[in-house]
């Protein structure tokens, strides 16, 4: 790997390169080395509440299938048929009673154990108890459905250990799920998360933003796997309410913007190199004050995204206008983009080293 995946101080600290932002060769190792090694936010759970929903999702490349079982079990396998690579669902559902491979119609209980494989009769030594889907590792948390691929990730409760205390008496799995905004954005994932990383862009970017968090007490606090930017809320009553305003960012790609009342949670896929989607996901807790501020919520949150798209798109121009090289951080502002850069470092060392 190339030396800049060396890890320096923060008050020497310098940005990635820009070669990590381009080619497919370079997603397809991100792809490997930190979406398939991390927990990822896949569902929440009203999307999963009965026996027999499900939801399909991909995680690092990988199709895969949650499916509460008859048990009342989540549990998370593989969207791929054990006979030749079929897939076991092909989109969100209610109440399925078994898994039925949309390929040759093998079927699967909802606990992933074969049933039925047409035909295989006259198969020397098949049956069908030895045949299971294999488990993939699933959390609930907080509402939130996630799941990991690599047995090596750490547990749950470690990454995001620490984060319902401190918000509290902020109940998150109290906020019921009301919409879903999704946008295409032309950066490469890193450069939206990034962005979001750090509040010294605010003056400059996002002029009604800054009118409501308080600059001056503006504040950045790094844990093992997550970072946290806070501030007190101002002249937001229409909008927030009064409080603290929480921006968690869990590597690699989740993001939970809490203010009173209400979460909006972010996932950042990428599409390609150059290319990304932003999922906004809103909840809101069933109060009268927080039910009132919805509208005024949506339309402050487009405007604010849609200023974040606009200098994300642009910044991608520049790290491709072969005139940038990587600058200096701010220590003061930026302690959160150094934070993610070094998990990226050591992931990108890491696969280095098994690829060695």
């Amino acid at each position: 790997m190339p030396a800049d995946t060396a890890i320096t101080s923060l008050d020497h600290a310098r940005a990635l390169s820009p070669h990590y932002y381009f080619g497919d060769a370079m997603l397809a190792m991100e792809q490997r080395a930190v979406f398939a090694r991390s927990w990822q936010l896949v569902a929440h759970q009203g999307l999963l509440a009965e026996p027999g929903d499900h939801v399909v999702e991909h995680v690092g490349g990988v199709p895969v299938l949650l499916v509460r079982g008859q048990d009342g079990v989540l549990r998370a396998f593989p969207n791929v048929c054990r006979h030749r690579a079929g897939p076991l669902a092909l989109c969100n559902g209610k109440g399925a009673r078994s898994l039925h491979c949309k390929y040759h119609g093998w079927t699967y209980t909802l606990e992933g154990q074969l049933r039925v494989a047409p035909e295989m009769h006259s198969a020397c030594d098949f049956k069908v108890e030895d045949i299971r889907l294999p488990p993939l590792r699933v959390h609930e948390w907080q509402g939130l459905v996630f799941v990991a691929l690599d047995p090596s990730v750490p547990p749950f409760e470690e990454v995001y250990a620490g984060i319902t205390e401190r918000i509290a008496p902020i109940d998150l799995s109290a906020m019921r799920y009301l919409r879903r905004d999704s946008y295409d954005i032309e950066c490469n994932w890193k450069v939206y998360i990034d962005n979001f990383l750090e509040g010294y862009h605010l003056p400059h970017v996002h002029p009604g933003l800054s009118r409501v968090l308080d600059y001056r007490a503006y504040d950045t606090e790094l844990f093992p796997w997550y970072s946290l930017q806070s501030s007190p809320l101002r002249n937001s009553a229409d909008i927030y309410g009064d409080g603290q305003a929480f921006y968690y960012f869990i590597y690699p790609n989740v993001m939970l913007n809490i203010m009173p009342g209400r979460l909006q949670t972010n996932r950042i896929l990428p599409l390609g190199p150059g290319r990304c989607r932003v999922e906004f996901d809103y909840y809101y807790a069933q109060d009268d004050a927080a039910q009132a501020r919805i509208a005024a919520d949506q339309s402050f949150s487009d405007e604010v995204q849609q200023e974040d798209i606009d200098i994300c798109e642009a910044v991608q121009k520049g790290l491709a206008s072969g005139y940038y090289e990587p600058g200096r951080l701010c220590p003061r502002r930026e302690s959160g983009v150094w934070h993610f850069h070094n998990l990226l470092r050591t992931a990108y060392a890491r696969d280095a080293g098994d690829s060695a």
